[in-house]
């Protein structure tokens, strides 16, 4: 299966082509408040570069949420246009499930659990935790930052990753290990969208904020 992936819950905007669960191609750019401006050149110098056509997409794979609001709402949108038009099915991914394979392919320890954490803003972060096999073992939850926030896994080894976690740095205890620079992509989105995506109505599925949107000033 031909799946195209869309990654736009953060400031960085990435695009993903995987054929049969292998990688054909990959492409982000982070530029704030752009995703609406380059997500559709985007898709079509992928596209381009792997020698394949719209018509060949089979399914499109999103990124669900948590994340930005505008970033999850143009993502959602650009993927449901591309659905309709080309009548494939939309597979929705946690954006956090995402990140935790970022980091979880790379791992060997079973006994590590996974926490990516993205910044909401304030003192508050979305969060959730995995275990190796990606398995959620504590739901997806805005929660504020706190000293033990994890308490009920004093016992055993978490990685911590995000910009959520980076803010959490101060606070962590020495089991809880920081990882640096991860955020999530589309290439963790096409790599989960068999396994993990969850099929989706093209004309009902809405993103999951978590939170309700509030206009700046």
């Amino acid at each position: 299966m031909l799946i195209l992936s869309l990654e736009t819950a953060t400031p960085v905007c990435s695009l993903a082509l995987h054929q049969d669960g292998k990688l054909l191609a990959f492409a982000q750019i982070s530029l704030a408040q752009s995703h609406s401006v380059v997500l559709t050149n985007l898709i079509s110098n992928l596209l381009a570069y792997c020698q394949k056509t719209l018509a060949q997409i089979e399914a499109v794979a999103i990124s669900a949420g948590p994340g930005s609001y505008t970033g999850l709402r143009i993502g959602t949108s650009t993927a449901k246009g591309l659905c309709v038009a080309l009548d494939v099915p939309l597979l929705a991914v946690s954006t956090l499930r995402a990140m935790a394979w970022e980091v979880a392919q790379y791992q060997t320890d079973r006994n590590i659990l996974y926490v990516p954490m993205l910044d909401a803003r304030r003192m508050e972060v979305y969060m959730a935790v995995f275990d190796q096999t990606l398995e959620e073992v504590l739901r997806t939850e805005a929660l504020i930052l706190e000293e033990n926030i994890l308490s009920r896994f004093s016992e055993q080894k978490c990685l911590y990753f995000g910009d959520g976690a980076e803010k959490y740095a101060p606070l962590s205890k020495p089991n809880e290990l920081i990882i640096k620079n991860i955020h999530p992509t589309a290439r963790g989105i096409g790599a989960l969208a068999e396994s993990f995506g969850q099929r989706v109505d093209v004309a009902y599925f809405e993103p999951f904020y978590l939170k309700e949107f509030h206009q700046g000033k």
